[in-house]
């Protein structure tokens, strides 16, 4: 599994909605107060930095894919955070732009957070989930079952 095609997928996706997006929008929306949202803006920062690297990796070494739907993963991933909810890749990016929305007490990157999580919640549903279901079969139904899409479950599901 080439480097490229992991930092052409991380390039196009997951960049461009936590720092182009969120740069034209600060642009356009006049000046920032960083001070009032700096420790909850970090944090959440963070918080979704160390779990978008987590599934990037978990992808490319388990899934031998890449988080791009052009690129699929070949395998299913049901390891790390996989095995408490179905989507933390999209919840990492949430916290990102919901951490950049606080860092910088932006409404309109709070609006830009809001957005980018209810075009995915309509996406994987209706595209994401049919496709993995046909890539993967019974295994991912039986994943799909036992693991919920958003919320995590508390304790991390065994697929045994």
């Amino acid at each position: 599994m080439s480097a490229w095609r992991h930092l052409r997928a991380i390039g196009l996706l997951p960049l461009m909605a936590t720092l182009i997006a969120p740069l034209l929008i600060l642009e356009s929306s006049g000046p920032v107060d960083v001070d009032r949202g700096l420790v909850p803006g970090l944090v959440l920062i963070g918080l979704g930095l160390l779990l978008v690297v987590w599934t990037i990796g978990l992808f490319a070494r388990v899934g031998r894919g890449t988080l791009a739907p052009w690129d699929p993963t070949t395998r299913i991933v049901v390891r790390g955070p996989y095995r408490h909810l179905r989507n933390p890749m999209i919840g990492g990016v949430t916290l990102i732009l919901v951490g950049e929305a606080a860092l910088f007490a932006s409404l309109p990157l709070l609006a830009w957070a809001a957005a980018f999580f209810a075009v995915n919640a309509i996406y994987m549903p209706l595209v994401e989930e049919p496709g993995l279901e046909r890539r993967f079969g019974g295994e991912y139904e039986r994943y799909r079952a036992n693991v919920p899409r958003w919320l995590p479950r508390p304790r991390p599901w065994d697929p045994g």
